[in-house]
């Protein structure tokens, strides 16, 4: 990267901080030196959430060039930070997924302030950890094993004996988090092997065997040309000189090269358009009070689809200039934008709750003294940590794109597109049916998907990833019980 952007985003990120800074001083009467600990915390988890989880959600667009790794970043912050503000929740609940009943518990309410800046600071420490070796991992797995030991640290000390704090956990969501890691990444892998064999049988390979034709065409007509002296040649020799030429053309002309793109590329513009309108419309636009039903979101759906089948009809009809090969690489480049740009706006309307979402429970106890069923979000919060997740992308996430965009399988834009539209699809049906699922494991299942097509999938890095994935709640958890103990140690609580 270039120093000069370095500092430019750099300085951005630390003059958000000083506004947020400032703001949350006047904003608490007491509790300031907790507020500016559990600041630094809850950035530093954004900034590794846009390290490793965003970075992971354009690492297919960077690996097939369809974009640099600058051009990610400024999706990346339009869109991230419009998902964040205009969609993002408007409330969060302070008992994130319901892991632990602490309502049994019997204690100060802040002493939960140190579970959640417990949770904060190992679930980015874990995720900072990840993020250098280049590991794809989920950060809500991350956040809620951090709740976990920290309100399981926090039972020990406030219940007698210990108590049953065990007793309190909601097994059935750690069972489902469980099975989300086999479940996310078969669901994803499936769904980008069907888009994938479908775009390579009916394109890819109609591309290779008609360009093969033309060219075989080409080759002949050199050939002809060749063997052809026209000063020399009788009107007889002419007349069948000119007239191979003309059936040659017509051969050519007659191969109809684009029939595949124009009659295929359509219908998967129009599928993936809809498939984007509704993440967005279902999940990433769930708190922007829409007020629209079904019927009006599915006619929604509908029109933007049949926009999108005409757009990509139009553009194929005046790319004949390029060979079919060639035209099928750039118009899926446009389209593989339009999926990562998806991907960014759903998950800053969403994800970024994984590190806004304790933050907020912990400037409320710090403001009201007690633990209420909801707390609300600072607007110049959810800004400043959208900031945060986008400078975690520039300047932490390059790892993870390498492996996302690389070094699981080979990507190219088709390849990319499959993946992305693959899993878009796959969060899309889960979030519909209420399926817990993990969009990371998701999106290295859909690459996976890619290359057991390809025969190129890189199984020997799968089973750290395989590994770290498994270990991101407990080793969260484990961390964040140790938080708790010092943090409550060091307030003298």
């Amino acid at each position: 990267m270039f120093s000069r952007d370095n500092l430019f985003f750099g300085g951005i990120f630390v003059a958000a901080i000083a506004v947020f800074m400032i703001w949350g001083l006047n904003y608490l009467a007491q509790h300031h030196t907790l507020f500016i600990l559990a600041t630094f915390f809850g950035l530093f988890m954004a900034f590794n959430i846009g390290g490793n989880d965003v970075a992971n959600s354009f690492g297919t667009s960077v690996g097939a060039k369809t974009l640099t790794v600058k051009q990610a970043l400024i999706i990346a912050a339009i869109f991230e930070l419009s998902g964040a503000m205009l969609a993002g929740a408007a409330v969060t609940d302070t008992i994130r997924k319901g892991i632990v009943d602490i309502s049994q518990m019997d204690f100060d309410p802040m002493l939960y302030v140190f579970v959640m800046m417990g949770a904060l600071l190992s679930s980015a420490l874990w995720l900072m950890y990840a993020s250098t070796k280049g590991y794809p991992v989920s950060t809500t797995h991350a956040i809620v094993g951090g709740i976990l030991g920290g309100s399981i640290a926090l039972g020990y000390v406030t219940m007698p004996h210990g108590g049953n704090i065990f007793g309190l956990i909601h097994w059935d969501q750690i069972t489902k988090i469980a099975i989300s890691w086999v479940v996310s990444p078969i669901l994803g892998g499936m769904a980008s092997y069907g888009i994938y064999w479908y775009l390579k049988k009916n394109i890819l390979d109609y591309n290779d065997d008609v360009e093969a034709k033309i060219n075989g065409i080409k080759l002949q007509v050199k050939e002809l040309k060749a063997s052809y002296n026209e000063s020399i040649a009788t009107e007889e020799e002419k007349v069948s000189h000119n007239e191979k030429l003309q059936e040659l053309n017509r051969l050519q002309k007659k191969s109809n090269a684009f029939y595949a793109l124009r009659i295929h590329a359509p219908l998967m513009a129009a599928f993936a358009t809809a498939m984007v309108a509704g993440m967005l419309l279902f999940k990433g636009l769930k708190h922007a009070h829409l007020q629209l039903d079904n019927t009006q979101i599915f006619m929604l759906i509908a029109t933007f689809s049949t926009l999108a089948y005409g757009i990509v009809y139009a553009i194929v009809k005046v790319m004949h200039k390029d060979s079919p090969h060639k035209a099928t690489m750039r118009l899926f480049s446009m389209l593989q934008v339009l999926t990562a740009s998806a991907f960014a706006f759903s998950h800053g309307a969403n994800d970024i709750a994984n590190a806004i979402g304790p933050f907020a429970a912990i400037i409320d106890i710090l403001a009201t003294g007690q633990i209420n069923a909801e707390s609300p979000v600072p607007i110049i919060a959810m800004a400043t940590f959208g900031i945060a997740l986008v400078a975690g992308l520039w300047f932490i996430g390059k790892e993870v794109i390498q492996t996302v965009g690389s070094r699981i399988t080979e990507i190219f834009p088709v390849t990319g597109f499959s993946a992305e539209l693959g899993a878009t699809f796959i969060i899309l049906l889960a979030t519909k049916l209420g399926i817990p699922v993990s969009s990371t494991h998701i999106l290295v299942g859909a690459i996976i998907g890619i290359g057991m097509l390809n025969r190129n999938a890189n199984w020997a890095l799968m089973r750290p990833i395989a590994m770290a994935w498994i270990i991101t709640l407990p080793a969260a958890g484990i961390m964040s019980a140790i938080f708790f103990a010092l943090l409550k140690i060091t307030f003298g609580y």
